[in-house]
């Protein structure tokens, strides 16, 4: 049943994707995010609809009428120079080449598919499509995941579908705790009761699912996101009193084994993972080191790790977004990484002191508030996970690229019109020249 829902819903969008290019980036960043396909378990499992889709929707653009321009922004800039900067890496890469290369073509398909995005998604009405999706892909889970919690006692791990990027505990964790403040934009542009409290509460099972996982990388993301959020805002008294419910909820629902877990975080000398962590992240110092281009994707393996390891024979993913990106693509990479994290934050920043004497863009303000407030659970809960290509992060970034040029618009001043109604700089200047001529005559 759940493969012909999905064969129903994706084909049966494939002409609207046709005719609006729009719909098919939406329907990718849906797949791709949420990977309904993995909750299905016959030929709807690995069927290739993001391939699919993503092909109708660039045919889609190529054949259009419409125009589209790809803005020239700071994050947009980077992030153009972050996937040439990536290819660079990939053609002089220490591992081997099939390892590399697939998770080259991986990551770059994705960037492609955000660009593509920047430049469909231009009117305000799928711009909140977009925001909608980006709340609610992951907070399925957030409330299978924190009901699951709940009714167990928090017995058992929250993890994510199989064969997807978050199908593990650690990564579900933390894209939950990126989704959290997505889901609170909603219930802050809600207008009926029953929605806003029900945004409440798919924010707090959402929570309840990241702590769930056992992550204690998502327990130092969700603590700072929340501090965060409460600074963000806009009524300080009311929501700190849904976080100040959601903290006991929380730690009330799990049991012994969760709070020794995750007392251990400052036990790092007798922890093996946390030293293993370690032993990671000086072995991607070393690879940078010694190559100006960092070791490609994928050069945290057992083979490199004999070479450039303190501890050759303990081997660990990166662990970390900023000590990937360092053995990966070197330092240069991590530059334009970083580069790309700093002006995403002050994309938000501007869009927010731009609209301060707007209330009619009011939305836009909250939805820019909240993208850095899911910025501060990835920044933080990203020291800690090799999660530096997700998809989350870039599409939050697409919508601020959007939200900003639909603010531009809006705030542009008019054009004056003639008596006909025409734009005055579109007349044609001999045309001008030509009626004041006439009325000195």
């Amino acid at each position: 049943m759940r493969d012909i829902v999905i064969f129903g819903i994706i084909f049966g969008l494939v002409p609207v994707m046709w005719k609006r290019p729009a719909i098919g980036a939406l329907v990718f960043m849906w797949i791709s995010l949420m990977n309904p396909h993995r909750l299905a378990y016959g030929p709807a499992h690995d069927f290739p609809f993001a391939m699919m889709v993503a092909a109708v929707t660039i045919l889609a653009v190529l054949f259009s009428k419409e125009p589209r321009q790809y803005p020239v922004t700071m994050p947009t800039v980077l992030l153009v120079v972050f996937m040439i900067w990536a290819t660079v890496t990939t053609l002089f890469a220490i591992s081997p080449p099939a390892l590399v290369n697939a998770e080259w073509s991986r990551v770059i398909k994705t960037f492609v598919m955000v660009v593509v995005t920047i430049m469909v998604v231009q009117k305000e009405d799928d711009l909140k499509k977009m925001i909608w999706i980006l709340a609610l892909s992951l907070a399925i889970f957030g409330a299978k995941g924190g009901l699951f919690t709940l009714a167990t006692g928090g017995s058992y791990r929250v993890l994510g579908p199989s064969g997807s990027y978050i199908a593990e505990n650690n990564s579900l964790a933390l894209a939950l705790v990126m989704a959290a403040p997505m889901v609170w934009y909603l219930r802050l542009q809600a207008q009926r009761r029953w929605l806003r409290h029900s945004l409440e509460a798919l924010t707090a099972l959402t929570m309840v699912a990241a702590a769930g996982s056992y992550s204690r990388g998502a327990l130092l993301a969700g603590a700072a996101m929340m501090g965060f959020l409460w600074l963000k805002s806009r009524n300080k008294v009311s929501t700190g009193l849904v976080l100040l419910l959601m903290i006991p909820l929380v730690f009330l629902a799990m049991p012994e084994q969760w709070h020794e877990r995750m007392s251990s975080i400052g036990e790092y000398k007798t922890d093996g993972s946390a030293l293993g962590r370690i032993n990671a992240w000086y072995f991607a110092m070393e690879v940078a080191k010694n190559h100006v281009l960092g070791g490609g994707f994928m050069v945290f393996n057992p083979a490199m790790f004999r070479v450039y390891a303190p501890d050759p024979t303990d081997f660990h993913a990166a662990h970390s977004i900023y000590f990937q990106v360092l053995g990966e693509h070197g330092y240069i990479g991590l530059a334009i990484f970083v580069g790309l994290l700093a002006s995403t934050w002050h994309m938000a920043y501007r869009i927010m002191k731009k609209i301060r004497m707007h209330p009619e863009l009011k939305w836009a303000a909250d939805f820019a508030a909240m993208s850095q407030v899911s910025m501060i659970g990835y920044m933080v809960g990203g020291a800690f996970l090799s999660l530096a290509y997700y998809d989350y992060f870039y599409y939050v970034m697409a919508a601020l690229v959007v939200t900003q040029r639909i603010v531009n618009r809006q705030l542009a001043p008019a054009v004056p019109k003639n008596v006909l109604g025409q734009d005055m700089e579109l007349q044609p200047r001999a045309a001008l020249k030509a009626g004041r001529t006439h009325a000195g005559a």
